[in-house]
């Protein structure tokens, strides 16, 4: 009979004991948190003792958000395994484009319940898109900013720019995401200014990012065309500023970040 052996999550415990905290005063802390935060949760003495021991080894978005509040880190720094996307390799040797998210040392990454990947956190809401471009013609690199309204219907993850809602005016983006644990991989496009300096020339490419333990950033990289037949990328990140998708506070999004 063999024991599996977990990674004890130390760092957690000396943040914990530097604030005074018993684990079941840790999970009360949480729990107020949440009620804070707008965002109850189910945070227990015995979850505590798992992440400690290491049998829980990554928290899901809404304690990662309440862990924040209460000790006031990135939950980055807080001592757990975040999973990591690995290519998995086909049975017949070939390589193939699967993926697996794996922790460290081969350990399974696990969550407070086995529940599937695409039901852990819901991403509606309001995100500020920020991504980098170089303009061969400019010889410049530049920032292009939108509000988008992002929602989540299952694994797939659907966002458009509000009116008037970008650095660039009347440059409507359009993103058609899917979901696969903590990386999202889609397509976006992009209707520039017929006034501005492309002319209303439209792009498209890919898009790939990865999602933060708290849930409100995802970054990565995006991928296109440019005006000289050539593939161009850059950083492309998108931050949530509102979950709300009333029709109130989109109204108040309306305007260029």
């Amino acid at each position: 009979m063999t024991t599996e052996l977990h990674a004890t999550n130390d760092v957690l415990r000396a943040v914990r004991i530097s604030l005074r905290m018993s684990q079941d005063d840790l999970a009360k802390a949480l729990r107020r948190a949440g009620e804070e935060l707008g965002e109850p949760n189910d945070a227990s003495k015995r979850l505590v003792q798992r992440w400690e021991s290491g049998v829980s080894r990554a928290p899901r978005p809404v304690y990662a958000r309440a862990l924040e509040h209460v000790t006031g880190r990135p939950v980055e720094s807080l001592g757990f395994a975040l999973p990591v996307p690995v290519a998995r390799v086909h049975s017949d040797g070939k390589g193939g484009h699967d993926m697996d998210a794996a922790a460290p040392d081969g350990a399974a990454a696990e969550t407070e319940s086995p529940q599937p990947a695409t039901a852990t956190a819901n991403y509606s809401g309001i995100w500020l898109s920020r991504y980098e471009y170089y303009s061969s013609g400019r010889g410049e690199t530049f920032e292009a900013k939108h509000y988008v309204v992002v929602l989540q219907h299952g694994d797939k993850l659907t966002g458009q720019s509000l009116p008037g809602a970008s650095s660039n005016p009347d440059s409507p983006l359009t993103l058609d995401l899917t979901l696969d644990r903590n990386v999202v991989t889609g397509t976006w496009t992009e209707q520039t200014a017929r006034a501005g300096y492309y002319q209303g020339a439209r792009y498209h490419g890919a898009v790939q990012m990865l999602i933060e333990p708290t849930g409100r950033r995802m970054a990565g990289k995006w991928i296109g065309f440019g005006k000289d037949f050539d593939v161009n990328s850059g950083p492309w990140e998108l931050l949530l500023v509102e979950t709300s998708t009333n029709k109130a506070t989109l109204e108040g999004f309306k305007r260029a970040p």
